[in-house]
């Protein structure tokens, strides 16, 4: 979760370290720190509490006038210790010749602290992560002046994840890194590297990478690279080139990433849709997905895994899987998953979903259902992310860069996605030609009507700046959009700080309802489906106890004219694809609340975009 940066060149090494760090800051932004090694081989080290803002400020306000072609820098989201100075990385030894970075959990750190201590190590902060730098200096040797070495032979005794970079005093001109459970890419450019845990950090300055894989060693210096086992077998790796444009992480003339990332939805879809459907074959095609005709056939049991968000859209996913395939589906959250011993046949089809890519506790439910036997599709928005490689096949999200750690648009993809597969599935299995061609026929409606819920922004403004100072919010729907209940609740709670629960309306009876009264505000997301009527009586049993009702529809309706405070309308569609549309007012509502209440919807406190352990 936390974000790493190194670089090496003729460059000054401050000024990318401080600009990668702050496109890094949605990963961590308790505190951050950058170690320099200067001109004359002396370690300059600088670390603060919050935001990048403030660890720039410092830098240049004590050590602007470094001069450094070498740096490493790290950005904080907290596990062990406070959140304060000392916990901030980069780490130091004590006399000041090694610093590192990590991102990950060193599990043994406590026995292996006391080993340290008992041989007259000193240690400054509460943090796991310290015991790596004195680890690295306890088997550094002088006479052969091998960083690689001594970091190899430190991660030979701890148990647990890391992502690392270490540089020493002794050896300027080199960067060591390493992965175990913790992202990390390569950057290549003219005479100058890059490393870090996000390849967002590095775009501006190179679009050639190297991933970096779990239990890889990478030598950095300016001009070369070379990569080892951790038995220090050379390992021959192969470049790629990142096709996301500068712009994509930058935030335009929008005032947040989060608006901009709610209003790239159309765009994205439309990518997202572009080449893999087929609507006049009622087909639905995709490139990696290595999933044979006669394999899908013969699903009995789908089993999708995620967390947060992932979760929600996984839900949806279930009935439109169970709808379009006939075929039963259970959801479970991935942190669950692996511990429950969940019962697996040759015959099921497990799907695990993350923005990502590296979400910890996807991977290890990834990796769960391998060991049992099943066959493991990844459904992420990161090319190059472990969750994609270890992958028995997958679909990627096409949504661009998200840097709102709230999710959005990747989201609203992963909604496409399940559809497409669901679709997929089902044509198949037993769908009929005439049914795939509606279906998809439909789905390439949805980024236009989309655009047309966008187009509202404005009287959804006005809506949700009635209830700013609400503490409690109820979100009830039925169905397809019961789990963008749990949605639109998730992203008010996340951005705003105001408690809110989705439930399915039905439920609402058992129990919530002794909640309601006149400060209550009840979101219905309410389509003309199925269960209209059913969600009708709903909203009566709400007005009788004063609640006030906010109602997402498509149906002009005089009877909700009437019993509604508050009516967005949105377009119709399937009820199948209702989901997609019903989440934008939803996530507009978060947003336009957070906002008049003055938060950072783009780095809202305690959360981190990319949760890398458990």
């Amino acid at each position: 979760m936390c974000g790493i940066v190194g670089y090496i060149g003729n460059r000054d090494a401050k000024e990318i370290i401080l600009d990668s760090l702050q496109r890094l800051e949605y990963r961590g932004y308790d505190s951050a720190g950058i170690a320099l090694i200067d001109e004359k081989n002396h370690m300059v080290v600088q670390k603060e509490v919050g935001r990048i803002d403030n660890l720039r400020n410092e830098v240049y306000k004590y050590n602007g006038e470094v001069e450094s072609q070498l740096g490493i820098g790290h950005t904080r989201w907290a596990t062990h210790g406070r959140v304060n100075e000392q916990n901030a990385h980069p780490h130091c030894d004590s006399k000041k010749r090694f610093a590192i970075v990590h991102n990950g959990i060193i599990e043994n750190y406590q026995v292996l602290r006391k080993i340290l201590t008992d041989k007259g190590h000193t240690f400054s902060s509460e943090t796991d992560s310290e015991v790596l730098v004195h680890l690295i200096e306890e088997f550094y040797k002088e006479e052969e002046r091998n960083l690689q070495s001594a970091v190899v032979e430190a991660l030979k005794v701890v148990e647990g994840t890391y992502g690392l970079a270490a540089i020493c005093i002794d050896e300027p001109y080199k960067i060591v890194g390493a992965r175990n459970g913790s992202p990390l890419v390569l950057g290549i450019g003219e005479n100058e590297m890059f490393i870090a845990s996000d390849v967002n950090a590095i775009m501006p300055y190179t679009k050639n990478v190297v991933y970096i894989e779990d239990k890889e060693v990478v030598v950095i210096k300016s001009e070369k690279f070379k990569t080892y086992t951790l038995d220090y077998q050379r390992i021959e790796k192969s470049i790629t080139v990142v096709d996301w444009d500068v712009d994509a992480i930058s935030k335009g003339d929008y005032e947040t990433f989060m608006l901009k990332e709610i209003f790239e939805q159309p765009n994205a879809i439309v990518d997202a849709l572009r080449g893999r459907v087929h609507a006049r074959d009622g087909a639905v095609k995709f490139g990696g997905l290595d999933l044979t005709p006669e394999h899908a056939k013969n699903i009995d049991k789908v089993i999708i895994t995620a967390c947060g968000t992932s979760w929600h859209s996984a839900l949806v996913g279930k009935y439109m899987i169970e709808r379009f395939a006939e075929i039963p589906v259970e959801v479970d959250y991935a942190s669950e998953f692996r511990y429950r011993n969940p019962v697996l046949g040759k015959n099921n089809l497990v799907i695990v979903i993350s923005q990502s890519g590296e979400t910890a506790d996807t991977l290890e439910a990834l990796r769960e259902a391998k060991r049992k036997g099943a066959k493991v599709i990844g459904i992420t928005n990161v090319i190059g992310s472990t969750i994609a490689k270890e992958s028995d096949g997958g679909i990627y999200l096409h949504a661009g860069p998200e840097i709102g750690v709230a999710s959005t648009k990747a989201f609203l993809n992963q909604l496409i996605t399940l559809a497409m597969l669901a679709i997929y599935i089902g044509r198949l299995k037993n769908m009929p030609l005439y049914e795939g061609e509606r279906l998809l026929e439909e789905l390439a409606l949805i980024p236009q009507k989309i655009a047309e819920v966008l187009e509202q922004a404005d009287k959804i403004k006005e809506i949700a700046l009635k209830y700013v100072h609400t503490t409690n919010f109820l979100y009830l729907g039925r169905g397809f959009n019961y789990p963008i209940a749990l949605e639109g609740a998730l992203k008010l709670k996340e951005i705003s700080y105001i408690h809110a629960e989705g439930y399915p309306a039905a439920e609402m009876k058992h129990g919530p309802i002794a909640l309601i009264d006149e400060n209550m505000p009840v979101v219905f997301i309410a389509p003309k489906d199925s269960l209209y009527e059913k969600i009708m009586s709903n909203i009566e049993e709400v007005k009788a106890r004063a609640g006030r009702v906010i109602v997402v529809t498509d149906l002009d309706d005089s009877v909700m004219r009437q019993k509604a405070d508050d009516i967005i309308y949105v377009p119709s569609t399937i009820e199948e694809f209702s989901p997609m549309i019903n989440i934008i007012p939803l996530q507009l509502i978060a947003y336009y609340i957070a906002r008049a209440k003055e938060l950072d919807v783009d780095k809202p406190r305690n959360l981190a975009k990319s949760v890398t352990v458990e």
